[in-house]
């Protein structure tokens, strides 16, 4: 187990975050392989291979000004949305790479933030009327869920419900039902946050989403009726069913190995996905049989990055530098599925 020294300051959260970026993830050998398919059921229709090429850095950011980009979310026209982490700030990214502040969160005076001591942003989740909901950690009543207006209102959205030791990291909407998925890293559970009134409720717990060591529950998405869930210590990519009573269902361990996965995304409409794999800068397809191949390093550009996001063929990689310490920046590539020859 790593253990962190409690710390104030931006440099020296990123010093100690730089250790644990480099350390392979512990317990992913522990978790079993998920089971292989009923010999009852067809055999799937094997995905066609992808590949990501053309990367190039879109946008480079200030890593002495707290320029950590931590997760990403797409505006309608193509310009992201990122969080900043140790600077508590929301972006805005045009296509040239120009960076506007959307908004900087309120100052704590004395965070909390479990396994970092210094106050984060950290998810972001985009509503279809331009409302981005915000991660906040810092180990305080100050944390939680913030939401940002499209008018730039900026206020707490979870009550009092999410205790303050709380480490929400990525978020996930799922509007239809009127629900935000919050994955909580420290003591590795999900969140289930009404849209309604902000009310909180522990949605999915145990080991599979614990963590080992630093971080457990890390990034999370909501796909046809299931929340996935990466674990950062374990390397694990995980779904968790939605029963019919809005309930959480057995998680399922849907790939193992991804040292390091922070937040992802999914590549079109099957349940293929692309992994940010943080310790090794690296991103990773990780395909329906939970087997992975990785299609970017360090050599394209990457420094240990934390999330995906992808519009149609295009994919958006934000790295935070938080192990190099060198060029926190946004990547973009593009997406290519290859067809067999008939």
């Amino acid at each position: 187990m790593v253990r962190l020294p409690r710390v104030a300051g931006a440099g020296a959260v990123a010093v100690a975050l730089a250790v644990l970026a480099s350390a392979p993830t512990a317990g992913a050998a522990a978790v079993a392989e998920p089971p292989p398919p009923s010999s009852t059921l067809p055999a799937p229709t094997p995905a066609a291979p992808l590949s990501l090429v053309d990367p190039h850095i879109v946008g480079h950011f200030d890593l002495a000004r707290g320029q950590t980009p931590e997760n990403i979310a797409l505006e309608p026209d193509g310009s992201a949305d990122l969080t900043f982490a140790f600077a508590r700030q929301v972006a805005h990214v045009d296509k040239r790479g120009h960076v506007r502040t959307i908004a900087t969160l309120p100052a704590v005076a004395d965070p909390q933030t479990p396994g970092i001591g210094a106050a984060v942003t950290t998810g972001l989740a985009r509503a279809h009327d331009g409302t981005l909901y915000v991660g906040y950690a810092t180990g305080t009543d100050a944390g939680g869920v913030w939401r940002i207006t499209p008018n730039g209102e900026v206020s707490q959205f979870t009550d009092e419900d999410l205790p303050a030791g709380s480490f929400i990291n990525g978020l996930a909407l799922d509007e239809h039902h009127g629900v935000l998925y919050a994955a909580d890293s420290y003591p590795g559970k999900v969140w289930r946050v009404s849209l309604d009134d902000g009310s909180a409720t522990a949605w999915a717990t145990g080991p599979d989403l614990e963590r080992v060591g630093f971080f457990g529950a890390n990034g999370i998405k909501v796909r046809e009726g299931s929340v996935w869930v990466s674990n950062f210590d374990r390397g694990t990519l995980l779904r968790i069913p939605i029963e019919a009573d809005g309930s959480a269902g057995p998680v399922e361990t849907r790939a193992t190995d991804l040292d390091g996965i922070d937040d992802f995304a999914f590549a079109g409409n099957g349940d293929t996905v692309l992994a940010a794999l943080n310790s090794t800068r690296e991103v990773a397809v990780v395909r329906r049989d939970g087997s992975h191949t990785v299609l970017l390093t360090a050599a394209d550009g990457l420094s240990n990055p934390t999330s995906v996001a992808v519009n149609r063929q295009k994919v958006y990689v934000p790295s935070a530098a938080h192990g190099t310490q060198n060029d926190p920046n946004l990547l973009l590539a593009r997406l290519e599925k290859h067809r067999p020859k008939p």
